[in-house]
């Protein structure tokens, strides 16, 4: 099995990135997706960041008003911290859940959207780690348009993040994406091409069929040992 990680920043262009590979058929497990189902209202992430933060971050129904959090904890470096140490055992459990279905579904390439990979230190688990990179001042353009807001609460959520410089450092490979959503496309093949190439002997006895393939030799050599003993036996 390959689990490829894919990362970026903020207004990166690493969204589009995750769904050019989900209309290629590549399963991907998004971490924004799994937030969002750890923090609804009721399950263990809601209890302990309502505890830490006040039920003044909820919505009139009791859920997480998500806009308001993030207001917080990107103006807040130290609430930002308490945040993910709070939700990192969720986030970790949600995922690796999320990546056994897909393995027992037999797919074997995997990706993982995940925007703090290297904060969290999941970056260990995934080969080859994927960075979509733009310039300090196209993104913050892009995100300024995107989310209609002022130039210093743009830069206040980038500064939020690692920058985009240290982890291309961090990448195996490179998207860069200051053009069009074209010349995007264009980039993502021949990414899309390197991912999906056979398997190493290595990434092939982690996947369900590698799995399978040694179960199989495993039962074939304990019957084939039988065999033996019981012809030994009869001498």
């Amino acid at each position: 099995m390959r689990i490829v990680g894919l990362t970026g920043g903020i207004s990166s262009g690493k969204s589009t990135v995750s769904n050019l590979f989900k209309a290629h058929d590549i399963p991907v497990s998004d971490a924004d997706l799994v937030a969002r189902d750890i923090l609804k209202k009721g399950t263990g992430g809601w209890k302990k960041v309502v505890s830490e933060f006040g039920r003044g971050i909820l919505l009139p129904g009791g859920e997480v008003d998500r806009p308001k959090l993030g207001q917080i904890v990107f103006s807040n470096p130290e609430k930002r911290q308490l945040l993910n140490r709070l939700l990192a055992p969720y986030m970790s459990s949600g995922i690796f859940w999320e990546v056994l279905k897909l393995w027992l579904k037999g797919f074997k390439v995997i990706v993982l959207d995940i925007p703090l990979l290297f904060e969290s230190k999941m970056d260990r688990w995934t080969k080859p780690i994927i960075v979509v990179w733009v310039d300090p001042e196209t993104q913050l353009q892009r995100l300024m348009l995107r989310d209609r807001t002022c130039e210093n609460d743009a830069r206040n959520r980038i500064n939020a993040q690692m920058s985009l410089d240290l982890k291309r450092t961090k990448a195996d490979i490179v998207i860069e994406n200051t053009g069009s959503h074209e010349d995007l496309k264009e980039k993502f093949k021949n990414v899309l091409f390197g991912v999906t190439k056979p398997l190493s002997w290595t990434e092939l006895r982690l996947s369900r069929q590698g799995a399978l393939s040694a179960l199989v030799s495993i039962i074939v050599g304990v019957l084939m040992l039988r065999k033996v003993h019981n012809s030994d036996t009869k001498l």
